[in-house]
């Protein structure tokens, strides 16, 4: 057996390997496309809300520029290394995180700690990739373990469903609650662009069980070729990038209820302006 893998955290992902990530990342100050693109999807599901925010409370780093006006003040926190939510001044009217939920093991928790924080009928939306994010990529790096090393390690992360990432916020206790997905195809003309471009995000593998070694020359060279099985037309490799938008708001007497069951006054023929007719018996 190896020592190579980390087997005493007993959870999914490492918060050290993620800090390091991170600052890796801001020093290499990339193009983080991935990021600029959630962004605007936030921007855009917040100007739909007519409304304005007196305490705003941003998760993660500095808040952006383009978040600024909407909220009156803001005030930064994070999740430390034991997954909680540190924060003073609240409760806030708004709460945003853009990626910064992707490598936390208590993903129920950590929402019923925002919700915590937040006032009644205040909103929560956030961003973070699921779904079929890096498919191609999980599935090269299978098969070049397999034909190189007779098995798998984890390489790649696993993405939450969108469905299910509606039924978390409903666990939490946010009220009408929304997910959503944004799916966005980027081409390659090698592999290794896909890899710098996952460094400047701070996407690389922060998994705990994940191998501390060297990826070996023969399995890259599996990788590399095992993943020209999916170069495109135009001769580039498809890396493809789900993000989900998740918003919910903290439950309040003014927000909309859901009809009963059996409570309706006008039957769906005459909305449609049809006539019904009832169905007679074998």
């Amino acid at each position: 057996m190896s020592d190579d893998r980390n087997h005493t955290s007993g959870q999914l992902f490492d918060y050290s390997a993620q800090r390091r990530a991170r600052e890796r990342a801001n020093r290499l100050d990339g193009d983080r496309f991935l990021e600029k693109a959630a962004l605007e999807g936030v921007i855009d599901r917040l100007s739909a809300v007519t409304r304005t925010f007196e305490k705003g409370l941003w998760i993660g780093d500095a808040v952006p520029n383009e978040i600024q006006p909407f909220a009156n003040n803001w005030q930064r926190a994070e999740f430390d290394a034991q997954e909680v939510l540190k924060t003073a001044d609240g409760p806030f009217d708004l709460a945003l995180s853009l990626f910064s939920l992707q490598g936390i093991n208590d993903l129920p928790g950590a929402l019923i700690q925002i919700r915590a924080s937040l006032k009644p009928d205040g909103l929560f939306l956030a961003a973070l990739l699921g779904g079929n994010t890096l498919t191609e990529l999980r599935q090269t790096f299978a098969q070049a373990e397999i034909a190189t090393r007779g098995g798998i390690s984890p390489r790649v992360a696993p993405f939450a469903d969108v469905r299910d990432l509606g039924g978390l916020l409903q666990r939490a206790g946010f009220a009408l609650p929304v997910s959503d997905v944004e799916r966005l195809t980027v081409r390659y003309r090698d592999f290794y662009a896909l890899a710098r471009d996952l460094r400047a995000h701070g996407f690389t593998n922060v998994m705990s069980e994940r191998s501390r070694r060297f990826l070996r020359r023969d399995t890259l060279a599996a990788l590399l070729q095992h993943y020209a099985g999916h170069v495109a037309e135009d001769g580039k490799l498809p890396a493809r990038f789900d993000t989900l938008f998740l918003t919910g708001w903290v439950p309040h007497e003014s927000q909309q209820k859901p009809l009963k069951p059996g409570s309706a006054t006008t039957r769906l023929a005459q909305v449609l302006g049809t006539d019904e007719h009832r169905l007679k018996n074998d």
